[in-house]
């Protein structure tokens, strides 16, 4: 590897980022991690009430764990499931404390662009000797600094997909943007007074709009003049409710169950598959047009909407970089065929390392929920192999980089050899459980691939 002197910058202080920044210092390789938040796991505090449905077992490093015993850190019960709080209080901070990771992050720091220095995408000649150049903004101050090699672990959550049909905004959906919470809120804390006794309108088939539906249900026995509708894509609800008892992760296939048993009490009203194409503010509240079954119809007197609709990579900062991505899903080409989701679920996703998520753009890896592009599940685990093959890579070891160190469990409900006409299989297209990204739920509950 060229420029030997330099740092290796991770970006995004997430599970997987973190992650890698174990693994650098085991391999006693330089590194700098970039954080645009006041707290590592910015983004899974914004879902801190969450319960995933992945066990501690599946959601903390190997190397990770070997840093932390180190300290005087205490490991959780590895067959608990933990709420998104949890995750980052129990290991991401004292990971991000300890005296081999702490000197080395940069909290409120947000990365603005990279680029190989002094070379804008189109020059070849001599490219890979050159650094790469980042620029971020570091407390309101603008920098620059060098590294030999770039690992952009920045997820997909801040970047949520419109309601609007075919992935664009709907007419007005911006104009009525303070109707609208794109994410999980706490329905039953924080937000409680925003939706206790409104007409709710909850947009998405995966695992968030699941868990927020379920909440306002607990909300509805309560507050009983809370009135609850579900707009989904999905053109079948069995691919919904996923695995249920035969998924091998109990909490994902409980939340399939319970949702079905709501969705049949009748106290949900559900519109599938239904495309969103204008939200018109009225007096009486907001009304929702689009198309259901060919026919356009309308879903009046809505006080606020929930979308969760999943989310895509932010690739404006890697603009100058030479990357190859999937056409249609947005991630690192050669993951295409592994996690789309019209032919694989997440329990059939091949796990995979350096060798897949190399780009033209030497020494420059896209990892965890960003590398799978708009796919709509990813695993805390599956980035953690990722980052493992690829600092082995790094540190020359090319005989571990290319092992398989991941055994993943089984939705119970999906194989790799689906019908390729059975395009919206069990983890569907609409819900990117990413997460930054784990797998969520709230207990006792859980649904296909989170």
């Amino acid at each position: 590897m060229h420029n030997n002197n330099l740092p290796i910058v991770i970006i995004g202080g997430g599970p997987v980022g973190l992650a890698a920044a174990a693994h650098l210092t085991k391999q006693k390789l330089p590194f700098i991690l970039f954080e645009s938040g006041n707290s590592v796991g910015n983004n899974l505090l914004s879902w801190s009430h969450v319960r995933v449905f992945s066990p501690w077992k599946y959601n903390i490093d190997t190397i990770a764990k070997e840093l932390l015993l180190k300290t005087d850190w205490s490991a959780p019960n590895e067959d608990a499931l933990p709420t998104g709080k949890e995750l980052v209080e129990n290991y991401l901070k004292p990971l991000a404390e300890t005296p081999q990771i702490q000197p080395h992050l940069h909290l409120n720091t947000k990365v603005l662009s990279i680029s190989r220095k002094g070379f804008d995408k189109m020059k070849t000649w001599g490219r890979e000797e050159k650094p790469f150049s980042i620029k971020v903004e570091e407390n309101g101050n603008i920098s620059y600094y060098e590294a030999k090699a770039v690992i952009d672990a920045t997820g997909t959550w801040n970047q949520p997909n419109p309601i609007g049909s075919g992935g664009v905004f709907a007419e007005g959906e911006q104009k009525l943007k303070d109707h609208i919470f794109y994410g999980i809120p706490n329905v039953k804390a924080t937000l409680l007074n925003r939706y206790k006794n409104k007409n709710i309108v909850v947009v998405g088939g995966g695992h968030s709009a699941i868990n927020v539906l379920l909440d306002l249900a607990e909300i509805q026995k309560e507050y009983p003049r809370t009135k609850l509708n579900w707009i989904l894509r999905k053109d079948n609800m069995e691919k919904v409710y996923g695995g249920k008892k035969d998924d091998a992760l109990e909490a994902r296939g409980a939340l399939g169950i319970r949702i079905e048993q709501l969705v049949n009490s009748g106290k949900l009203n559900v519109y599938t598959p239904f495309h969103i194409l204008k939200l018109l503010k009225k007096e009486n509240g907001i009304q929702i047009i689009g198309e259901l079954n060919n026919n356009i119809e309308s879903i009046d007197n809505i006080d606020e909407i929930i979308s969760n609709t999943g989310s895509r990579p932010n690739l404006d900062m890697i603009r100058e970089v030479r990357v190859d991505l999937d056409a249609s899903l947005e991630s690192v080409f050669d993951l295409a065929e592994l996690i789309d989701p019209n032919i694989h679920s997440c329990g059939t996703v091949r796990p995979h390392g350096e060798k897949e998520l190399r780009h033209p753009e030497k020494d420059f890896y896209i990892v965890g929920s960003k590398s799978y592009g708009r796919a709509p599940t990813f695993l805390m685990a599956t980035g953690y192999e990722q980052v493992r093959s690829i600092v082995a890579y790094m540190a020359g070891d090319f005989e571990a980089a290319k092992r398989v160190e991941l055994n993943l469990p089984q939705t119970g409900v999906c194989s790799s050899n689906l019908n390729l006409g059975d395009t919206a299989n069990c983890c569907g297209s609409e819900e990117k459980s990413s997460i930054t990204n784990t797998l969520k739920a709230t207990i006792p509950q859980s649904g296909c691939c989170g």
